[in-house]
């Protein structure tokens, strides 16, 4: 069985910085994304950044030149380092692993989700 096990988040003022993490564990082949979303009450879970095995990274608008995705492949770990924070970026964050292929086959996996604070 794939688990996603999530750590970082917390409280921070606005303009602080957090890191979070993320590891999959279990008996993987191989994993074709990985990468973060968010939501905030009373909205969507959206996209916040994914890296693909291609070492290919995506970021939604508002998080551009402030957070920065990076994935440690042989470790099946992605790590999130986000600067400048908004009271925006308050919301879930969670893990997200597309595309993850074992012994059973295909497929996408998330986390539980841990919360980012930004507030004075």
């Amino acid at each position: 069985q794939v688990q996603l096990v999530e750590s970082g988040g917390g409280l921070v003022q606005p303009g602080g910085s957090l890191s979070l993490s993320c590891a999959a564990s279990g008996s993987i082949w191989s994993i074709y994304a990985m990468g973060w979303y968010r939501q905030a009450p009373g909205k969507q879970r959206e996209l916040v950044a994914r890296i693909i095995s291609s070492d290919s990274t995506n970021y939604a608008d508002s998080v551009k030149g402030r957070f920065t995705l990076s994935r440690d492949n042989a470790k099946n770990t992605v790590y999130l380092q986000m600067n400048s924070l908004k009271p925006e970026d308050t919301g879930l964050y969670y893990c997200y692993a597309g595309g993850v292929r074992t012994m059973r086959g295909m497929a996408d996996y998330w986390g539980q989700g841990t919360q980012v604070t930004v507030s004075s």
